[in-house]
């Protein structure tokens, strides 16, 4: 197995030093002089491994969103039927958002408001997590579990705008999130809507 190589130490303290200003603020408020500031790095560093700092935030939001799609294919690893496998995957985008605020403020807040997101590598891995859930749903459709006369698209938007208003809070105001109340709440209002 290959291993994955350790990014330069300036490079860390950059990422760790966006992450560390968006926790309390807006991205557009955050400057190039203030991640480097935080960082202890020069400006010049930040250049040479990012072209702006909207590039840096997509890399930051790009290692948060691989690390919620490995935690995604261990959490359904072993759970059987297209229900139970939508159920987890509200738990665990649930708990995405409670447990990292900075990944939630930046997918539900930063980054929709830019063409260059949608042209991004990181908006490719949003679309891995699209299609693990229209999967599940077409399983469901197949197997009896989900009902055939709701469209498929409306059933994501459904569950992903389930998910995001619940958790807009956390992301606003900072409140906190009770993931497994919140996730059994939503789980329970869909799933009876889309059962035959």
């Amino acid at each position: 197995m290959e291993k994955k190589s350790t990014p330069p130490p300036g490079k860390t303290k950059i990422i760790n030093a966006m992450r560390t200003l968006l926790e309390d603020r807006n991205f557009s408020t955050i400057t190039i002089s203030e991640i480097a500031t935080t960082a202890g790095v020069t400006e010049g560093l930040i250049y040479k491994y990012f072209k702006d700092k909207r590039q840096l935030l997509h890399h930051v939001l790009e290692e948060y969103y691989a690390y919620f799609l490995d935690q995604i294919d261990r959490d359904l690893k072993g759970v059987s039927g297209a229900l139970n496998k939508l159920a987890k995957v509200i738990w665990s985008s649930i708990d995405g958002y409670a447990t990292h605020r900075v990944f939630a403020r930046i997918i539900l807040l930063e980054v929709r408001n830019s063409d260059e997101y949608f042209q991004s590598d990181v908006y490719g891995l949003v679309r891995q997590f699209n299609k693990i859930l229209l999967d599940i749903i077409h399983e469901g459709i197949e197997t009896g579990e989900i009902r055939q006369d709701i469209s498929t698209s409306l059933i994501r938007h459904t569950i992903f705008g389930a998910i995001e208003h619940a958790c807009l809070n956390r992301v606003l105001f900072n409140e906190a999130i009770s993931t497994d109340e919140t996730a059994e709440q939503i789980t329970h209002l869909i799933l009876n809507g889309i059962k035959p």
